[in-house]
């Protein structure tokens, strides 16, 4: 592996993020509504806890992660600059990854600012930091997922918002099929979509109980995704 060229991708995904608009608005949107969730339950009903970030937190991702993963491979084959990857003397796997740790060291970003929280409702009242490690440790994963998923739906068109529209409607799959409605009128089904949803892994984490289960469901679902992406490279030849 060409250490050097990888990390020269991954910090190019790195800056893109952080020079792209839509990228502060992202970390402004999540931590001004989720601080403001937090914070209410405290002033309200008087209790430290971090269960209106957590409920709400997969909703943010079904929105806000295809808005960044849209352009990973859109934009690059509208631009024409994939053709400069190609120059690069590395396998369209360390590509792929590279550009997916980019992103999902992002969302990892965007989740310590939200630090700050728990660490203040824990000196205003008595927090529980078990179920808030879990869910910080759930929440990235699951970011992860979704990003790898938009990564590998990105590469199959050059239109950004035809890639995002695909991406929020396959993360919403992905998460529906894991709700309460939906699991207590599937009957026998209800067992498969438990399995695959994205969202009934990270409820499991937000309980505190790290199983490692729910990590290697995620883990699994983001090398498929990466797998399905390198296999469309493989396909085009981006030529």
């Amino acid at each position: 592996m060409n250490y050097s060229n990888s990390k020269a991708v991954f910090f190019k995904e790195i800056r893109s993020y952080f020079y792209s608009l839509s990228s502060y608005i992202f970390i402004i949107v999540f931590l001004t509504i989720i601080t403001w969730l937090s914070f209410q339950n405290f002033f309200i009903i008087k209790q430290a806890s971090m269960r209106g970030f957590a409920s709400l937190l997969p909703w943010f991702f079904l929105f806000l992660i295809p808005a960044l993963a849209m352009r990973i491979w859109s934009e690059e084959k509208r631009q024409g600059t994939h053709e400069l990857l190609l120059t690069l003397p590395l396998t369209e796997w360390e590509v792929v990854l590279a550009k997916f740790l980019g992103g999902f060291s992002f969302i990892g970003v965007a989740l310590l600012f939200s630090l700050p929280i728990p660490i203040t409702l824990s000196r205003l009242g008595n927090l529980d930091w078990g179920p808030v490690v879990g869910m910080y440790i759930g929440a990235w994963l699951m970011g992860g997922a979704l990003m790898a998923l938009g990564q590998f739906i990105s590469s199959l068109t050059k239109n950004q918002i035809v890639a995002f529209l695909l991406t929020a409607a396959a993360s919403a799959m992905f998460i529906f099929v894991g709700t309460s409605l939906v699991l207590s009128k599937t009957g026998i089904l209800s067992n498969f979509f438990y399995i695959i949803s994205t969202i009934t892994h990270f409820e499991n984490l937000n309980k505190g109980v790290i199983d490692l289960r729910d990590v290697v469901y995620y883990v699994s679902f983001i090398g498929i995704c990466l797998y399905l992406n390198v296999y469309v490279l493989n396909q085009r030849h981006w030529k």
